[in-house]
C-alpha cells in the first residue's frame, strides 16, 4: 500500500466528517479507561479538539494541553468549550515541545495511523508522562474494514479509484496496538475492541458527509460526473434507510493502554 497524504485543515468540515465519530468512538473510550480526576493531560494530534472536548466535560482534568500540526485544527479547537480551560499549541507528534514527565496522562484520539513512525509517536508519549501514569490510544481498525467511511472507500477502489490512506494504517490492528506498547516499555497494557453508531438524517446527509473526509475528498474532486452518478447509485444501493429515511452506520475501534514504570 502505497504512502499518501492526508491533510486536515478545515475544522468544520473535520467535525462533520470525522469529529463527530471520534466523539462517538471517545465516549466509550474514557468510560474504558475510567480514569480518576484531577489528572494534567495532553492530547496529541489532537485535531479541531473533538476528543479534548470529552476530557474536559467528562474527566474533571486539572489541566489539558491539545497538540497538533494544523493551525486551522488549533483554532477550531479554541473556539470550543474546551477552548476556555483547554490549552491548545502547534507540535509534532513525534517530538513534542515539552520537558520529560509533565503529565499525568497522554492520549491519541485516532491519530496513531496518521504517524509516519508510530513507534517514535508512542515513546514520546512516554517521555512526556510522569512514572506511573497513563498512556492510551484508540483508532479505526482500518485494515479490517473498521472505519467509518469503509463502505465509501470499497466503491470507490472496485472503480479503480483507491481512496487516499493514512501513511502507518496497519497499527490500527488490535496485536499491532499492542505490540507498540509493550515494546514501548510500557506496563499493565491491556487493548479493547468496539463498535460505534452513527445515524444520518437521510441519504444525502451520509453521501455529502462521505464525499467530504479528507481521505475521500481528493479523488472526488477528480472524478468524471458520470463516474460521480455510479458511485452514489452504488452508495444509495448498500445503504439501506430505516422507515423514516434515516441511514445508521457503524465503526469499528481498537484501543490500547498501559502505565509508565515507576
Amino acid at each position: 500500500m502505497a504512502e499518501q497524504q492526508i491533510s486536515y485543515t478545515d475544522g468544520a468540515a473535520y467535525e462533520r466528517t470525522i469529529g463527530k465519530w471520534s466523539q462517538l468512538a471517545g465516549k466509550s473510550f474514557i468510560e474504558w479507561l475510567a480514569p480518576p480526576q484531577n489528572l494534567s493531560w495532553i492530547d496529541v494530534g489532537c485535531g479541531n479538539g473533538a476528543f479534548t472536548e470529552l476530557l474536559a466535560q467528562r474527566c474533571a482534568p486539572r489541566s489539558i494541553t491539545g497538540v497538533d500540526p494544523a493551525d486551522a485544527q488549533l483554532a477550531y479547537g479554541r473556539s470550543r468549550a474546551a477552548g476556555r480551560t483547554a490549552k491548545f499549541q502547534n507540535g509534532d507528534a513525534m517530538a513534542l515541545p515539552f520537558p520529560d514527565a509533565s503529565f499525568d496522562a497522554a492520549v491519541m484520539a485516532l491519530v496513531i495511523f496518521f504517524v509516519p513512525d508510530p513507534s517514535k509517536g508512542v515513546s514520546e508519549m512516554v517521555r512526556v508522562t510522569k512514572a506511573g501514569g497513563l498512556v492510551a490510544t484508540y483508532a479505526w481498525d482500518m485494515m479490517n474494514g473498521g472505519f467509518p467511511f469503509n463502505t465509501i472507500q470499497v466503491q470507490m477502489r472496485e472503480m479503480g479509484i483507491p481512496p487516499t490512506y493514512p501513511p502507518s494504517a496497519e497499527v490500527s490492528r488490535i496485536e499491532a496496538l499492542r505490540g507498540l506498547w509493550v515494546a514501548a516499555g510500557l506496563q499493565s497494557v491491556e487493548t479493547s475492541e468496539y463498535t460505534v453508531q452513527r445515524t444520518y438524517d437521510d441519504f444525502e446527509d451520509l453521501w455529502t458527509t462521505s464525499t467530504l473526509t479528507a481521505s475521500v475528498a481528493p479523488k472526488f474532486k477528480t472524478m468524471a460526473q458520470g463516474d460521480v452518478e455510479l458511485l452514489k447509485a452504488q452508495m444509495r444501493a448498500c445503504s439501506p434507510a430505516d422507515v423514516s429515511g434515516r441511514i445508521t452506520c457503524s465503526a469499528r475501534v481498537t484501543a490500547v493502554r498501559g502505565r509508565v514504570p515507576r
